[in-house]
């Protein structure tokens, strides 16, 4: 059966539920497959915003699946091999505006945080915490907008923890309470001291 591309164009929103669009968030790549399996990538492809519970049993059956490597709990797999080129340069105080697509809503808590990739956890204190409430109602507009569009604030202390890209991540973590579901999107970058971000920018 054949479908005009434009329509094949559609069907990955049909299926989305959310994502960092701004600054880029890691994508789907080479390193995702490598790592993760062609189970879990092609999951990841068919919808790169589900949530995270549907893909260990699917790696559990792909012998290509690597669970150190891949990491699924961390950013849902996705490499920061297939966005360095992407990295964020920023500096402590720089603040850093960060849009979220919630295609479909599921309500219940999310934070925005700074997390070591190595033992994927938060550094630091939460950037940005909805409790409660997060992403309410049926469909894409029923989502507030400052639950979409927000800013965070670079804290002080990670210019040697996060000196190199890949060592850190600003992740955006959503739970739905009543789906059980849990949605991960990440932005890599590297942290320099504010005089060589002014050397920088000239």
């Amino acid at each position: 059966m054949k479908f005009p591309i434009l329509a094949l164009s559609f069907l990955p929103a049909v299926l989305s539920h959310g994502l960092i669009t701004s600054p880029p968030a890691r994508p789907i790549g080479p390193a995702l497959l490598a790592n993760c399996g062609p189970k879990v990538e092609q999951d990841i492809r068919l919808d790169n915003t589900s949530h995270v519970e549907s893909r260990p049993e699917l790696a559990a059956k792909d012998p290509a699946y690597n669970a150190s490597a891949c990491n699924l709990w961390l950013c849902t797999g996705l490499q920061f091999a297939d966005n360095a080129k992407n990295t964020q340069t920023w500096a402590a105080g720089d603040v850093v505006p960060v849009k979220v697509w919630v295609r479909i809503p599921h309500e219940g808590s999310a934070n925005v945080s700074i997390v070591d990739t190595k033992s994927n956890k938060i550094v630091g204190k939460m950037l940005k915490v909805w409790a409660s409430g997060y992403a309410p109602g049926k469909k894409e507009s029923d989502v507030p907008l400052d639950q979409k569009e927000f800013s965070v604030t670079v804290p002080e202390g990670l210019e040697e923890k996060c000196a190199v890209a890949g060592d850190c991540v600003l992740q955006w973590w959503w739970f739905g309470t009543a789906a059980k579901q849990t949605y991960e999107s990440c932005v890599d970058f590297k942290i320099v001291k504010k005089s060589v971000k002014r050397v920088f920018r000239g």
